[in-house]
C-alpha cells in the first residue's frame, strides 16, 4: 500500500476541485472590478479623477468610447450566446439519439439479461449484467456530454465579459490589460480542470453504489464519460470553426483587400459576425476539446488499471493515481498563474511573450515535483499491469517516469510550436519575407514551414510512447498522456487570452480608440496568436498519446491478441483510416470556402448599395452576416460528425474488431500530421501579416505599410491559413481521440456480434 489512506483520498479529490473552482470565481471577481459603462453622475469629479491618466487620448470624450465599448460588448455576447443556444438544441436531439444507440448496442451484447455473469478479467468472480454496463455508460455519456458542453459554454461567456474591459484598461498601459486578458482566460482554465475532475468523481461514487465490488464494470461503463466529452467537442469545433472562419475570411477579403479598409473596421458589415466567431470557436469548441482530451485520458488510465492488480486487488488510492494528480495539478497550475498576474509585473510590450513562455515552464517544473509527491505517496512500491493477456511487473518509479516524459514532451511540443509560429523568429520573418514575390511564394514558403514544423513534435511523442509503455505497458502511455494535460489550467489561460485579447483589439477599433491603443492591443494579439498556437500543439500531442491509450484499452477490451498489419482484414483499415484525416478536412475546408463565398457576397452586396457605407455616414447591416455564418456552421457541421461518429460503428458491426483496430491506428498516424502541419500553417501565416503590419524592425518596415502589395500577399496567405489552423487542424485530433474512445465504448458490442461481412464470405 502507499502511504495515503483511503479516507483522505476521498477528500483530497474533491476538495482540490473545489479550491479549483474557488480559485476561478476570484479571477473572475477581480476581472469584473473594471466598469464598463462609467456612472453618469459626477461626471466631472469622480469620473475624471479616475481616468485622469487617460488623457492622452486628445478629441475622444471617454465617456462616449465606454459606452461605445459596452454597447459592442453586448453585440457580440448576444450574437455568441444565441448561436450557442441554437447549436446545444441540436446537440440535445444527437445526445438523445446516441444515448439511445448505446444502451441498445451494449445491453443486446447479452441479448438484454439481468443475470449476473462472470468477470473477463477478475476470473473466479462475479461481475454485474452486461444490460447494467449498458444503462451507466449512457449515465455517464450524458454527464459527459453536460460537461463538456458547459465548459465551453462558461469559457465563452467569461471571454465576451473579458473582451471589452481588457480594451479599457489597455488605456492605462499593456500591463494592466495583459493581466485582465489572462486573469479571464485563467477563469475558464480553472473551472474546466476543476469542473471535469469534480463530476468524474462524483461519478465514479455514485456508481459505486449499484456496482459495490465490480470494480471492472464499474470503470468500464465510466469510459462513456470520456466518448460524451469528445463527442461534444467535435461538434462544438467544427461548428464554432465553420462559423468564425466564414465570417473572418469574408471580413478580411473585401475589407482589406478590396476596400483596403483596417481589420475590424466598423464599417465592414462581418466586423461583428467575425468577432462573434473568435469566442464560439476558439473558446467554446477549444475549451470543450481540452475537457474531451483530460476526460479521455483520465478514462483510459482508469480502465487499465481496474483490469490491472489495482482494481483485482482493490486498492482504491492506487486507483484513484490518475484522478490524484489532476488535482495536484490544479494546486500547482494556481502557483503558476500567481506569477503571470501578481508576482512579476509586465511593463512593456515586449514582455508579453516572455510571460506567457514562463507560465509554460514555471507549470512544468513545479508539476514534476509534484507528480514524485503525488507517486511516492499515492502507489505502492510494486504492483503488476495488465499487459495484453500477460502481466508487468511495475515499480512506482516507473509511472513517475511516464507521467513526467509526457508533461516535459507536452512543453517541447509547446516551444516549437512557438518558433515555428512567432513572429519573433526566422520561420515566420522567412515567410514573411517571401510575400515580396507576391502571394504564391508566401503560400509555398507557409506551406513548407507547416510540413517541417511537424519532425520535432512526432520525434517528442514518439520518445514519450516508447519510454512509457516500455516502463509499464498501456497504463503508462494512458498517464503521459494525463501528464501532458495535469497542467491544463495553465495551458488554457494562456490558449483562451488569445481569442480574448483579439477580440480587444476589434472592439479598440470598432469604438475608434487611438492608434496608440490599437498598437497595444495589436501586440497582446500578436503574443495570443502564438500562444493559441501552443494551445493547439497541446492539444494535439494530447490527442495522440490519448488515443494510443485508448487504443490499447480498446484491443483489450476486444479480446485481440494482437494486431497483425500484414493480415489483409487490418491492413484495409490501415490505409482506410490514413485516408480519414484526409477525407474529413476536405469537408470542413469545403464547407468554410462555400461559406465564405456567401459572406463575401453578402458583404460586397452592402458596401455596394448601402449609401454612405464607406464615409461611415450608414450603418452596415450586421445581422444578416450573423445569420449567415450561423446557418452555414450548424447545416455544415454534421456531415463531418457523422462521418466521425459512424466510422466505428459501420467498421465494427460489418467488419470486425480487428479491421476496426486498423483504421484506428491509420487515423491516429495520419491524423497527427495533418493536424500539426495545418495549424502551424495557419498560425505562422497569420504571424507573417502581423508582422509586416507591426512595421517593428528595419525588415518589416521595408516590407509594409498596410496597403502595400507585399502586405496584400500576406492578408491572402493568411486567409488561407484561417481554416486550416482553426476549423481543419484543432479539429482532426478530436477525430483521433473520438473513435479510438467510441470504439473503446462499443467494444463489447463489437466483440460479440461484429465482423457481418467476413462472416458471411
Amino acid at each position: 500500500m502507499g502511504l495515503l489512506s483511503e479516507g483522505l483520498t476521498q477528500v483530497v479529490i474533491p476538495v482540490s476541485a473545489l479550491v479549483g473552482i474557488g480559485f476561478a470565481l476570484l479571477q473572475w471577481f477581480l476581472v469584473s472590478k473594471v466598469k464598463v459603462s462609467p456612472a453618469y453622475g459626477g461626471e466631472h469629479n469622480g469620473y475624471k479623477d479616475r481616468l485622469i491618466e487617460e488623457d492622452q487620448e486628445e478629441g475622444i470624450d471617454n465617456h462616449e468610447v465606454s459606452i461605445k465599448c459596452a454597447e459592442i460588448q453586448n453585440a457580440i455576447s448576444v450574437g455568441a450566446t444565441s448561436f450557442l443556444f441554437t447549436q446545444y438544441k441540436y446537440l440535445g436531439v444527437f445526445m438523445g439519439v446516441f444515448g439511445v444507440i448505446i444502451f441498445l448496442f451494449l445491453g443486446s451484447v447479452k441479448g438484454f439479461s439481468t443475470k449476473n455473469e462472470p468477470c473477463t478479467y477478475n476470473t473466479g468472480s462475479t461481475c454485474k449484467p452486461a444490460l447494467a454496463n449498458a444503462f451507466f455508460t449512457t449515465v455517464a455519456f450524458l454527464l459527459g456530454a453536460l460537461t463538456s458542453v458547459l465548459s465551453g459554454f462558461l469559457g465563452m461567456k467569461i471571454a465576451t465579459y473579458a473582451n471589452a474591459r481588457t480594451t479599457l484598461e489597455a488605456r492605462k498601459g499593456v500591463g494592466k490589460a495583459f493581466t485582465t486578458a489572462f486573469r479571464s482566460g485563467a477563469v475558464m482554465g480553472f473551472l474546466l480542470a476543476a469542473n471535469g475532475l469534480l463530476v468524474l468523481f462524483v461519478s465514479i461514487h455514485l456508481f459505486k453504489l449499484y456496482y459495490g465490488d465490480d470494480w471492472e464494470g464499474l470503470y468500464e461503463s465510466i469510459t462513456g464519460y470520456g466518448l460524451g466529452g469528445s463527442s461534444m467537442a467535435l461538434f462544438g469545433r467544427v461548428g464554432g470553426g465553420i462559423y468564425t472562419k466564414a465570417a473572418d475570411v469574408g471580413a478580411d477579403l473585401v475589407g482589406k483587400v478590396e476596400r483596403n479598409i483596417p481589420e475590424d473596421d466598423p464599417r465592414n458589415p462581418a466586423v461583428i459576425a467575425d468577432n462573434v466567431g473568435d469566442n464560439v470557436g476558439d473558446i467554446a469548441g477549444m475549451g470543450s476539446d481540452l475537457f474531451g482530451s483530460y476526460a479521455e485520458s483520465s478514462c483510459a488510465a482508469l480502465f487499465v488499471a481496474s483490469i490491472s492488480s489495482f482494481g483485482i486487488s482493490h486498492d482504491y488510492v492506487a486507483m484513484s493515481y490518475p484522478l490524484i494528480i489532476s488535482s495536484m495539478g490544479i494546486v500547482v497550475c494556481l502557483i503558476t498563474t500567481l506569477f503571470a498576474t501578481d508576482l512579476l509585473e509586465i511593463k512593456n510590450v515586449s514582455e508579453i511573450e516572455p510571460s506567457l513562455k514562463r507560465q509554460l515552464l514555471i507549470s512544468t517544473v513545479l508539476m514534476t515535483a509534484g507528480i514524485a509527491a503525488v507517486t511516492f505517496v499515492a502507489l505502492p512500491s510494486e504492483f503488476t499491469l495488465f499487459n495484453f493477456g500477460a502481466t508487468k511487473t511495475v515499480k512506482n518509479w516507473h509511472l513517475f517516469s511516464c507521467v513526467s516524459i509526457g508533461l516535459w514532451a507536452g512543453l517541447v511540443i509547446g516551444y516549437i510550436t512557438e518558433y515555428y509560429t512567432s513572429n519573433a523568429y526566422s520561420p515566420v520573418q522567412d515567410v514573411a519575407d517571401s510575400c515580396r514575390t507576391g502571394a504564391a511564394t508566401n503560400v509555398i514558403f507557409g506551406l513548407a514551414l507547416g510540413y517541417k514544423s511537424v519532425i520535432i513534435p512526432i520525434f517528442a511523442i514518439a520518445i514519450a510512447i516508447y519510454v512509457s509503455f516500455s516502463l509499464a505497458a498501456m497504463y503508462g502511455i494512458a498517464v503521459a498522456a494525463l501528464g501532458m494535460l495535469s497542467t491544463i489550467a495553465t495551458g488554457l489561460a494562456i490558449d483562451a487570452y488569445g481569442p480574448i485579447s483579439d477580440n480587444a483589439g476589434g472592439i479598440a477599433e470598432m469604438a475608434g480608440m487611438s492608434h496608440e491603443i490599437r498598437e497595444r492591443t495589436d501586440a497582446l494579439d500578436a503574443a495570443g496568436n502564438t500562444t493559441a498556437a501552443i494551445g493547439k500543439g497541446f492539444a494535439i500531442g494530447s490527442a495522440a498519446l490519448v488515443s494510443l491509450a485508448l487504443f490499447g484499452a480498446y484491443v483489450s477490451r476486444a479480446g485481440i491478441k494482437s494486431v497483425d498489419v500484414l493480415t489483409p482484414k487490418v491492413f484495409i483499415g490501415l490505409i482506410v483510416g490514413a485516408m480519414l484525416p484526409y477525407w474529413f478536412s476536405a469537408m470542413t475546408m469545403k464547407s468554410v470556402g462555400s461559406a465564405a463565398l456567401k459572406m463575401v457576397e453578402e458583404v460586397r452586396r452592402q458596401f455596394n448599395t448601402i449609401p454612405g457605407l464607406m464615409e461611415g455616414t450608414a450603418k452596415p447591416d450586421y445581422a444578416t452576416c450573423v445569420k449567415i455564418s450561423t446557418d452555414a456552421s450548424l447545416r455544415e457541421m454534421i456531415p463531418p460528425g457523422a462521418l466521425v461518429m459512424l466510422t466505428p460503428l459501420i467498421a465494427g458491426t460489418f467488419f470486425g474488431v480487428e479491421t476496426l483496430a486498423g483504421i484506428l491506428a491509420g487515423s491516429l498516424v495520419s491524423g497527427v500530421q495533418v493536424a500539426i502541419s495545418a495549424s502551424n500553417t495557419g498560425g505562422a501565416w497569420d504571424n507573417a501579416k502581423k508582422y509586416i503590419e507591426a512595421g517593428v524592425s528595419e525588415h518589416a518596415k521595408a516590407l509594409g505599410p498596410k496597403g502595400s502589395d507585399p502586405h496584400k500577399a500576406a492578408v491572402i496567405g493568411d486567409t488561407i491559413g484561417d481554416p486550416l489552423k482553426d476549423t481543419s487542424g484543432p479539429s482532426l485530433n478530436i477525430l483521433i481521440k473520438l473513435m479510438a474512445v467510441e470504439s473503446l465504448v462499443f467494444a463489447p458490442f463489437f466483440a460479440a456480434h461484429g465482423g457481418l461481412i467476413f462472416k458471411w464470405l
